[in-house]
């Protein structure tokens, strides 16, 4: 008898565990999606510029290569598309419950009790931001679908109770889905309530709000404010950009997909694995060992500033764009439309301490900048793993305790004394290389070769001796690693602990996750 699985979360990672089961022929699994659409931070995030910079045909799954994308790097509006496609081809949106939140997860000895509440959505919206390209959409992509009737999720006789409806629901097997990037984070700076303009999180986007001729002030200069800062300056009446630490950027050699293209990656044999290969193992031969402190660090290291003096004329501006640490210390911003966007002439970089927010705009160590809109581009919870969710294992170890230090996860799937507790896109499972789906991929793999033992051998869990072996091999790895020079990231708790990402080759995160799971795991 198949285990009954509850997945949280309906982006890449649940969508991907609950693909892999129904390819498996096990159907006992439940997937709570929080929102009214699959997704997740591409559901979110739907701020105009919103796409990835990671080749589309890398930034897919390995069995769904999908020869339709438009663009090499795509788009919010078609990243969605495609996990919309692959949930109805596969056939598991009707196991999709959505508008569901799960607030508490309880392991009892032998079952996980989940509770569940309906969950009121308005604050994550479900629209795609627009394309630059009008043609750049799925054909046939409108946008997210609407609830379908009857789609409230797998009916069953699992064990449920509550009211009002808060449900308490059993299971024995929990899959975490719930990713890094998922909860903004907004800064606390004094004044806030105060202001008396309109402010919002980029992931949170205020489609409603027209930025024509405003004075909009930006905080914060990352991967996702470096996307949506040129569309607000080509529309803003004037833009304030409040900078505290530049980062690295290189040129994003971006490029529609002709018809001629498409045809032949969909129907040359070989040509789209060919292509989907040589850019994995670009990535893996050039932007990993720049990490490491290797051969190609000086490689990146000039490219990054040549781009830089091609697009900013201005030596006072470049001067305030040039990062004081090593590339790849932060994410390293991959745009060519960026730099461009600060030289206008209606867009200040500001890189004076910002005191506090007022009613009429912000306040730096020099005076009063005033502004009608703040846009807050300052990140996510990163280090924060399934907050807010209340995990709790055997004798009622509480998981936000454990990991008071810093989270930590054997292969970032797995943490002693919680059995049956599946992680993906867990702890120091980021790249900053190379896809985030060949690494969810592998974590799903890992997930499907423990399940097999559940029905002989009962609940199981990593070795509390396999976790600490694991923790001293990361920070061994970790030490040789750029992340920990000089820098603050979203990488990093705020002691300095990298806790997101992998410091090692993707190959060997393969073959780890594929070694057979017994001897780090105990059962019972």
């Amino acid at each position: 008898m198949s285990p009954r699985i509850a997945i949280i979360g309906a982006g890449f990672g649940g969508l991907c565990m609950a693909i892999q089961l129904e390819r498996a022929g096990i159907t006992s699994y439940t997937v709570f999606e929080k929102a009214g659409e699959v997704g997740g931070t591409w559901r979110d995030n739907s701020y105009p510029g919103a796409g990835c910079d990671i080749p589309s045909h890398l930034y897919s799954f390995s069995f769904e290569k999908y020869a339709s994308w438009t663009r090499r790097y795509p788009g919010q509006p078609e990243i969605l598309g495609y996990l919309a496609h692959c949930a109805d081809k596969y056939g598991v949106r009707g196991k999709i419950r959505f508008h569901t939140e799960v607030s508490a997860a309880v392991f009892d000895g032998d079952h996980w009790h989940l509770t569940t509440r309906p969950c009121d959505t308005a604050a994550a919206p479900t629209r795609t931001s627009p394309p630059d390209d009008p043609e750049a959409g799925i054909p046939g992509n409108d946008g997210p679908r609407a609830d379908t009737p009857g789609n409230d999720g797998p009916r069953d006789d699992r064990p449920v109770l509550g009211v009002g409806g808060v449900r308490i629901e059993e299971f024995e097997v929990v899959v975490a889905g719930v990713g890094q990037l998922n909860r903004p984070l907004v800064p606390d700076i004094p004044g806030m309530a105060d202001f008396e303009g309109v402010s919002f999180h980029s992931a949170r986007w205020n489609h409603d709000h027209d930025l024509s001729g405003r004075r909009v002030a930006v905080i914060g200069t990352g991967s996702s404010a470096a996307q949506f800062i040129p569309p607000v300056a080509g529309r803003a009446g004037h833009l304030d950009v409040f900078q505290r630490t530049p980062n690295w950027v290189i040129p994003k050699p971006d490029a529609a997909f002709g018809p001629l293209t498409r045809l032949a990656l969909h129907f040359v044999p070989g040509l789209q694995r060919a292509y989907r290969e040589w850019i994995y193992r670009y990535a893996e031969g050039t932007l990993y060992p720049a990490l490491a402190r290797g051969w190609s660090e000086g490689l990146l290291r000039n490219r990054a500033l040549g781009h830089l003096r091609a697009q900013v004329a201005d030596p006072g501006l470049r001067a305030k764009l040039t990062p004081d640490y090593p590339p790849g210390c932060k994410r390293v911003v991959i745009d060519s439309k960026f730099y461009p966007a600060l030289t206008r002439p209606n867009v200040d970089v500001v890189t004076d301490r910002i005191v506090r927010i007022t009613a009429e705009g912000v306040e730096t160590t020099r005076g009063l900048r005033e502004a009608d809109t703040i846009i807050y581009g300052t990140g996510f919870r990163s280090t924060e793993f399934l907050a807010p969710i209340a995990f709790t294992g055997r004798g009622g170890q509480r998981l936000d305790e454990r990991w008071k230090q810093g989270a930590e996860a054997y292969l970032g799937i797995s943490v002693p004394d919680f059995p049956n507790l599946f992680l993906l896109y867990g702890p120091n499972t980021n790249l900053g290389h190379n896809s985030i789906i060949f690494m969810i991929e592998c974590q799903v793999n890992h997930i499907m070769n423990c399940l097999p033992y559940l029905a002989d051998r009962g609940p199981m869990e990593v070795r509390a001796e396999a976790m600490a072996a694991w923790s001293r091999q990361l920070d061994v790895a970790m030490a040789r690693m750029v992340w920990g020079n000089g820098c603050r990231s979203w990488y990093k708790t705020t002691e300095g602990r990298v806790t997101n990402n992998w410091p090692g080759p993707t190959p060997l995160y393969r073959k780890l996750t594929a070694l057979p799971p017994l001897p780090a795991y105990r059962f019972g």
